[in-house]
């Protein structure tokens, strides 16, 4: 079939505070990783060896996920990083370096690779693209998405011939200025002739740098336009955003955990709700172990985490909760990510437990 490289070494500095001690591939959707999601889609289309390249809080990967056997896949690792004043620090490669790391450690992609970026969810019909792939005889693919013009600035355009062969590239131009409305969805099948052409030993990326030289060597390197989910969580906003799309239904293939006790309200374990006594309007998720108190209203879509506790008289609307999260009574979180640590709004202004000028109160339900 082909072998599989998932990029998880970024630090996911635009979704800080979400980052700041999670991997960006393991910010959950669904109270699972995003990861976990790509792992699953691989294997759903026979992609059974994965190499996932790690930097920053690597452990919280490799912990998770192990050799992959879960999933009924084989699962490997390459950390990026250096030595530096005694300490091992992190230090990722770029989405072109780490490959070619891979590569000149154990010739690791010996036949076709896709390769994903590991914050994103996609239902990409892989096997599609891998057959118009080698239909083609190409040596390398970029699967890409039509986007509104007044949208381009928001991604790296791709130009392409009338039979796909890429000619050139645009980083996020103005609309007036775009040759094209092609998107790059960061998921690419190559060969290993074309990872030959990736430098040994120094930091390099696969859109700025890899995909020129091999449009300057006149290589068959070629598009594909593909209709498909691609939700890219690039920052706090888009996250919120998908976590609203995802619980109101509109992604198909992601579906509610948990008992759908009333309709739109989905529930795990061990909870206490005062039933008689809250207001609960879908679509919404409890968590296990969940304490609702009297006087509580929830405005869906929203989630509420494992082990949380909302106290009573406060308000939820569309919001997201953590796993342990406890809400202070008549409290009222809107439009917001909320964690033990921190809560979010949707434009990423954060404030921090603990912040005695902050007019919320919140904080660790195990404490």
């Amino acid at each position: 079939m082909a072998k599989g490289m998932i990029l998880a070494a970024g630090q996911g500095t635009r979704v800080r505070p979400l980052t700041n001690d999670l991997p960006k591939a393991m910010v959950p959707i669904l109270g699972k990783p995003v990861m976990e999601y790509l792992i699953e889609h691989l294997a759903k289309y026979g992609v059974r060896e994965i190499m996932v390249n790690v930097a920053f809080h690597n452990d919280k990967i490799e912990q998770y996920f192990g050799d992959g056997h879960r999933w009924g896949v084989e699962i490997g690792y390459s950390y990026e990083g250096v030595r530096a004043h005694g300490d091992i620090v992190p230090r990722p490669r770029g989405s072109a370096g780490g490959i070619r790391k891979i590569q000149d450690f154990s010739g690791f992609f010996d036949e076709t690779t896709i390769v994903l970026c590991g914050d994103a969810l996609i239902d990409l019909d892989i096997g599609a693209a891998l057959h118009e792939h080698r239909i083609k005889g190409a040596i390398a693919s970029v699967v890409t998405l039509n986007v509104p013009r007044q949208d381009v600035k928001n991604y790296g355009i791709v130009v392409a011939g009338k039979d796909g062969k890429v000619e050139s590239f645009q980083e996020k131009p103005e609309p007036a200025d775009a040759r094209s409305t092609l998107a790059s969805t960061g998921i690419y099948i190559f060969e290993p002739a074309a990872l030959e052409r990736i430098p040994a030993g120094v930091e390099y990326d696969i859109g700025s740098q890899l995909f020129p030289a091999l449009v300057a060597e006149g290589l068959p390197f070629y598009a594909q336009s593909r209709f498909f989910n691609w939700i890219d969580i690039g920052r706090v906003s888009d996250y919120w955003s998908v976590l609203q799309r995802v619980l109101r239904g509109d992604v198909a293939q992601l579906t509610m955990p948990g008992r759908e006790i009333k309709p739109g309200i989905w529930v795990g374990i061990n909870t206490r709700i005062a039933w008689d006594e809250v207001d609960i309007q879908g679509p919404v998720y409890i968590g296990s172990s969940v304490c609702i108190e009297p006087g509580v209203s929830i405005v869906g879509p929203a989630w509420i985490g494992h082990g949380s506790t909302l106290r009573a008289g406060s308000t939820i609307k569309r919001s997201i909760l953590f796993e342990y999260t406890r809400t202070a009574a008549n409290m009222c979180f809107e439009d917001m990510i909320v964690s033990p640590e921190y809560c979010v709004n949707r434009l990423g202004k954060t404030l921090y437990q603990g912040d005695e000028t902050a007019e919320l109160r919140w904080g660790d339900a195990r404490g």
